[in-house]
């Protein structure tokens, strides 16, 4: 049983004890201390705060639980039931709201969920934010409304609609391109509100020829729900066996998007942005940036434009915070997440697929033949279980030391970069484990990078 507090929210595990998951009693301390804040910031309002989820089957009981406590705190609620990560982002803005709660765990498993926490501009609140929102919780000390007072409840309808019109607005989104190229698209949506939003938009995006997997949003995931290779067989199988242009694959919030080549083969995640950078850059010259733990492939692209690259911190709020300071033009995070500041400040799966199949389009070639067009790296993603006696931070700073004679970055775990290959590690924000990501010009000498440095920690934790 688990509940962890991060950047990324309040993050756990359901059933169990409070304290230790994401019980009844934590919903209601964390939600109370969200709402205080929100009210503390905001002292002379009526405050409104927006609030949406994935399709998991917890969403139900959380839900009430989240939008009974902010009308006890005299918070109007406004229900989006049923909606994506970015189209909650996004109608924060729309409703000129005070904040909004999106309850999605993302890509972790069924038994999880979360509450994700936003500021009045429809973004992620900062660290420095979530610790104060926290001591608020664990001080208990909430005043809630009179009778008079309390919030009122509203349902919306129309956040989706509105969402997919200001992604056709955009001047790059080509609806008329996109409609003469006649794509032939499958969608994997893992049984969650991808399975309302991706059709929506392709059919807006003027896409007739849709093949639908796992489009019906109950929460109950056919597979593991991140869009990593090897848990997208099911969609490769159906490229392979079918004519079609283009496969889509979406977490179960829809912030990541996954591409898969007519042949079934993977376009690879960390390519996503990499190919939607490519196709902004040469419309709008400006700054770049993603996460430590993404390819060097978006680096590349942006110096072949004569753009300048930053990389930033794991996590969005620290990508988006880079790409202010920047003025980046594009970003996001090599997992499939796209931010384009042009429409908002979020990953956004949507603009992601409008942003792309206008590039494809207009370049009116197969996907694999794009794919053979940006440079080639591999990269393996790792992870690794310690025990609870053992601290992470000392083995972060061994095999810093460990490797002094190599360039390296300390700004988010330790970034070790050699000649032609880098290996990241760092602690989740979202799950008790270590991660440990290489990229090498070939899959075997990363993975060998990755075995060679499970050997270093398997060392350092003996002695």
């Amino acid at each position: 049983m688990t509940l962890i507090k991060s950047i990324s929210g309040i993050r756990g595990t359901l059933g169990g004890k409070p304290n230790d998951t994401l019980s009844p009693l934590d919903i209601v301390k964390f939600t109370s201390a969200y709402a205080t804040w929100v009210n503390q910031k905001y002292p002379q309002h009526k405050n409104t705060i927006i609030v949406g989820s994935d399709a998991r089957p917890s969403r139900h009981m959380v839900g009430q639980i989240v939008m009974a406590t902010l009308q006890a705190m005299g918070i109007h609620v406004i229900d989006l039931d049923l909606a994506t990560t970015p189209t909650v982002e996004m109608y924060v803005t729309f409703a000129k709201a005070q904040g909004g709660i999106i309850l999605t765990a993302s890509h972790n498993p069924i038994e999880w969920n979360a509450l994700k926490l936003l500021n009045e501009k429809g973004e992620f609140i900062s660290a420095e934010e979530g610790e104060n929102i926290v001591k608020l919780a664990e001080k208990d000390d909430f005043n809630y409304a009179t009778v008079q007072e309390i919030g009122t409840y509203t349902r919306k309808n129309d956040a989706l609609e509105q969402h997919i019109n200001a992604i056709l607005d955009l001047p790059l989104v080509k609806k008329e391109l996109i409609e003469k190229a006649n794509f032939s698209v499958v969608i994997d949506a893992v049984n969650s509100v991808g399975g309302i939003a991706i059709p929506q938009l392709l059919k807006a995006l003027g896409v007739t020829k849709i093949k639908e997997l796992h489009c019906t949003p109950n929460g109950y995931f056919p597979h593991n729900p991140e869009p990593l290779p090897e848990h997208l067989t099911e969609i490769a199988e159906e490229m392979k066996k079918q004519s079609y242009d283009i496969g889509i694959v979406v977490d179960p919030d829809v912030d990541r998007l996954a591409l898969v080549c007519e042949n079934g083969e993977m376009f690879g995640e960390e390519y996503t942005l990499v190919a939607i950078a490519d196709y902004i850059l040469q419309n709008q010259k400006g700054a770049t940036v993603s996460n430590l733990s993404s390819t060097k492939a978006l680096k590349d692209i942006t110096e072949k434009y004569g753009q300048t690259y930053t990389a930033a911190a794991v996590g969005e709020v620290n990508v988006v915070k880079t790409m202010k300071s920047t003025q980046a033009v594009i970003g996001g995070e090599g997992n499939g997440g796209i931010i384009y500041p042009a429409l908002h400040y979020g990953r956004d799966a949507l603009v992601g697929v409008a942003l792309f199949l206008s590039h494809l389009a207009q370049k009116n070639i197969k996907v694999s033949a794009l794919r053979e067009e940006y440079p080639h790296y591999a990269m393996s993603k790792n992870k690794i279980t310690l025990s609870p006696d053992i601290e992470v931070d000392s083995i972060l700073v061994a095999m810093k030391d460990k490797y002094k004679q190599q360039p390296i970055n300390t700004e988010d775990g330790v970034k070790i970069h050699f000649e032609n290959a880098w290996v990241h590690l760092r602690k989740s924000n979202t799950e008790p484990i270590v991660r440990i990501y290489s990229e090498a010009p070939s899959m075997q000498e990363a993975e060998s990078l990755i075995s060679q440095f499970k050997q270093d920690i398997s060392l350092i934790c003996e002695n």
